[in-house]
């Protein structure tokens, strides 16, 4: 287990309590000609774990004005074999060459043997797999020296064998390594939806005291074999209006913390973005202005 001390000590910077935004490659001309106001920017590892090129060039010169995020996509954390140490070692160069204020990670796996699955597929919540993934957590935590954040999943199926709940099994993932939490507020509606629990419980029980980060996108919408609503966390929508109500729950909860929109799929303008982006903002500074007054007439 890495020492919370020494992860803490780690740190390079932290990231701003605003909105922030996923980096395309497609926006970074517009980003550096224009300087919008976005919190931070947040970049997948994968992508730029190449030495040089285009991608390198442009992400430099944003670093240099923005906080930054890394988000990976590929760990597999979650996987039942050793973590593949070459990734590793390019994760760490990345890690190294930009300095983030924030890297993070899914509670997923995307390997099998020299496999690298292009989805992150879900894990069941038992003892063994609780202890894989804290030694992966460790791991991870130990090689880059710093603390990372596990995001929640968003979910499909449950496991017959899990003999613990996704809260309890976060709750004792961070308790054991110290790492923090990523709260996507879609992937809790997603799930609650497919599994049919009460995402507002599942966010009242939430241990926010470890979340360093929030997470909004879109989803879609589908039907399984049996014609039941499944929606899928898909990335190319709007957050829709009943996340946005679950995005302001939870800042009741967590206090305002750096939270990103994440667009993958489909791709729009940037001005689009942007107005996602406002939204939260004003959502954060709704929730500072409870908070104040709250304090002013205790």
């Amino acid at each position: 287990m890495i020492a919370l001390a020494s992860v803490a000590s780690s740190s390079l910077g932290v990231l701003p309590a605003r909105a922030g935004l996923g980096l395309k490659p497609r926006y970074c001309r517009e980003i550096l000609e224009t300087l919008p106001p976005v919190g931070f920017f947040e970049v997948h590892a994968e992508n730029y774990m190449g030495d040089g090129g285009p991608p390198h060039r442009y992400l430099e010169q944003i670093r240099a004005r923005y906080p930054l995020s890394v988000h990976g996509v590929g760990l597999s954390i979650g996987g039942d074999q050793p973590l593949d140490k070459a990734h590793l070692a390019r994760l760490r160069r990345l890690i190294e060459r930009y300095e983030p204020e924030s890297f993070s990670e899914h509670l997923a796996w995307s390997t099998h043997d020299t496999v690298f699955l292009n989805d992150l597929l879900p894990v069941p919540y038992d003892g063994p797999t609780l202890r894989r993934v804290c030694e992966h957590i460790d791991e991870v935590q130990e090689t880059l020296g710093r603390r990372m954040l596990l995001e929640n999943p968003s979910t499909y199926i449950a496991f017959e064998q899990s003999d613990l709940s996704e809260i309890e099994f976060l709750s004792e993932i961070a308790r054991r390594t110290g790492c923090g939490l990523l709260l996507d507020v879609n992937n809790v509606f997603v799930s609650a939806t497919n599994l049919a629990y009460d995402a507002t419980a599942y966010v009242d029980a939430f241990p926010v005291e470890h979340v360093g980060e929030i997470h909004l996108a879109g989803f879609a919408e589908d039907q399984d074999e049996v014609g039941d609503r499944l929606l899928i966390d898909a990335h190319g929508t709007p957050v829709t209006d009943i996340v946005w109500t679950l995005f302001e729950h939870a800042l009741a909860r967590t206090g305002p913390v750096p939270t990103l929109i994440e667009w993958d799929n489909d791709v729009p303008a940037f001005r689009v973005l942007m107005n996602e982006a406002r939204k939260a903002d004003h959502a954060l500074a709704k929730e500072r202005c409870r908070r104040r007054t709250v304090i002013e007439t205790a």
